[in-house]
């Protein structure tokens, strides 16, 4: 064979060398590009929780009196100085007048009965009713005088003291911070998740609040809807956020 055509078989053999070799390298520069981008629209969904103790700030607490007669004058007049008496021993304990609010009188006629035990047209007599109720942050206080209220029973008032409610004033600052926490710990269980499969997590993608759970201290109750337990001095706050992040 000439030269001319040896020099003819090296050139295609370089030409199809040089092919192959290109196409190798464009399919690893294309492979790498779809592994980039399938990483870069990665992500992984993990929900964070944040729990915190907290001491209710402030109470509502209401009790009544009630007084019954047979005429609706002698009822008004010693529901009256029922209601002097409910007053005067609460600013005795420390509550002013003017944080006591006092409800509208409620009025019920009892009827009388026949020999059959029927009720009938004729009033038998008449009750009266009325509440006191007081708002304070002063907790402790007020929890004190619910519980020591029935000593008005022993100066002739039939007074009925009910639960106090607990509330928490300062929960609109303390949500922002229950969420700024369960979101860190949204990422270190991510972070966890991800160490398994040799990635790392990224930047957050989005971020969704869940209810918040205010229930007595040590509950484990929950409600799709939330809870916000007011019977309780004590109670435990529970947030959770569904964070997703990016792979890397």
């Amino acid at each position: 064979m000439n030269s001319e055509g040896l020099s003819k078989i090296h050139s295609n053999l370089w030409l199809g060398v040089s092919l192959a070799i290109g196409l190798i390298v464009s399919t690893l520069i294309v492979a790498n590009m779809v592994k980039t981008v399938k990483l870069a629209n990665q992500t992984i969904t993990v929900k964070g929780y944040s729990e915190k103790r907290i001491r209710s700030d402030f109470i509502v607490w209401k009790g009544s009196f009630t007084y019954r007669a047979s005429q609706i004058t002698e009822a008004y007049k010693s529901l009256s100085h029922d209601l002097s008496l409910v007053e005067e021993y609460l600013t005795s304990k420390g509550i002013p007048k003017d944080q006591i609010t006092v409800s509208s009188i409620s009025t019920r006629t009892m009827p009388k009965y026949d020999e059959k035990g029927r009720p009938t047209d004729e009033i038998a007599s008449y009750e009266l009713s009325q509440e006191v109720e007081i708002q304070s942050s002063e907790v402790d206080k007020v929890a004190a005088i619910a519980r020591e209220a029935t000593e008005l029973i022993n100066k002739g008032v039939y007074f009925q003291s009910q639960p106090p409610k607990y509330f928490y004033t300062k929960l609109s600052d303390l949500k922002v911070e229950m969420v700024a926490s369960a979101t860190k710990d949204a990422r270190q269980r991510a972070e966890q998740l991800a160490v398994n499969s040799g990635c790392k997590v990224g930047s957050l993608r989005s971020a969704t609040m869940g209810v918040f759970q205010i229930t007595k201290a040590y509950s484990t109750e929950m409600a799709d809807y939330g809870i916000y337990d007011t019977s309780t001095l004590e109670k435990d706050i529970k947030a959770v956020v569904t964070a997703s992040f990016s792979i890397e």
